[in-house]
């Protein structure tokens, strides 16, 4: 028999590979769209097997887009060029001054680790931002906050914090249809009707991207197991009502809620199924696409 090696190299062995020819099969020429953040990205290691398994992919006739996060990174440029940011709600007030910054660093230096880190795993990634042939157009993001004592409403004024309202899928279609080697890297930056850029959470562009390409999946790679249930028990499949359910009982609640409403999205606008994974366990893309378990929480 042979030697079970998956998870030290991430690719099947010959006792595996014929366990995941139906679900190769079921992905072949399929567009699977990632948001890739979080540990899975600050984690060399994980970061390197991450980019592995999208070539792999790619190998296997995927054909995978990647949106990436960098709110740690932005953090940490901020600090050390001495810019203060401030905080509405949890979210970060994006003035111009910020908004450069996070442009330069999610554009720049983020997006190009990416790109090579994929190329150097045997890839051929091509790093975009949603200002690149019109992909992501942004307007100003409307948040309103409920005063707890007074429960008189506000509108929060976040700078240049935009939300996605429309996709132009071109280039990405353009890149899929001139070469199957094509990788593409999206930083979730958006431009507005003056050109200004707008910060987009990574979640909500991944989302709206993968409705316009009307993708086969969507996977958010977050710091958790998946959604879990009131025991902490990772749930395998949600729909619409049971999602409701889970919501109003408080056993999904925080950051979840924001995640899980993105997913739902996506698949009222097209996507077959979104999944919320565990990006910090290694292989956790092949282990979802190709296993009849998963790794994380199905919804559609």
């Amino acid at each position: 028999m042979t030697k079970d090696t998956s998870q030290s190299s991430g690719l099947p062995t010959v006792n595996t590979l014929a366990e995941a020819l139906p679900f190769i099969q079921r992905y072949d020429k399929k567009t699977i769209v990632i948001k890739y953040g979080g540990h899975a990205m600050a984690d060399i290691s994980l970061a390197k097997g991450f980019a592995r398994d999208v070539v792999l992919l790619k190998q296997m006739g995927v054909n995978p887009v990647i949106v990436h996060g960098g709110g740690p990174q932005i953090g940490d440029a901020l600090k050390r060029l001495n810019v203060t940011s401030k905080f509405e709600d949890g979210l970060r007030v994006t003035d111009a001054a910020t908004m450069e910054i996070v442009e330069m660093v999610l554009s720049g230096s983020i997006n190009k680790t990416i790109v090579r880190a994929i190329n150097m795993a045997g890839g051929n990634a091509v790093g975009l931002s949603g200002a690149d042939s019109n992909l992501i157009y942004a307007e100003k993001a409307k948040k309103i906050k409920k005063d707890p004592d007074s429960n008189i409403e506000k509108v929060l004024d976040l700078g240049f914090v935009g939300e996605p309202k429309k996709i132009d899928p071109t280039i990405l279609e353009t890149l899929a249809a001139q070469s199957e080697d094509f990788i593409p890297v999206v930083a979730p930056v958006g431009f507005g009707n003056e050109g200004e850029s707008y910060n987009i959470n990574a979640d909500t562009a991944a989302g709206a991207i993968a409705g316009a390409l009307k993708a086969e999946r969507l996977l958010l790679l977050t710091d958790v197991k998946g959604v879990l249930d009131e025991k902490k028990e990772l749930i395998r499949e949600l729909d619409q009502d049971t999602t409701s359910k889970l919501i109003s009982t408080g056993a999904i609640s925080g950051g979840m809620i924001p995640k899980i409403e993105t997913a739902l999205t996506a698949v009222k606008n097209g996507v077959k199924a979104s999944v919320i994974l565990d990006g910090r366990t290694p292989h956790a893309l092949l282990t979802e696409l190709f296993t009849d378990h998963g790794a994380g929480t199905l919804i559609s």
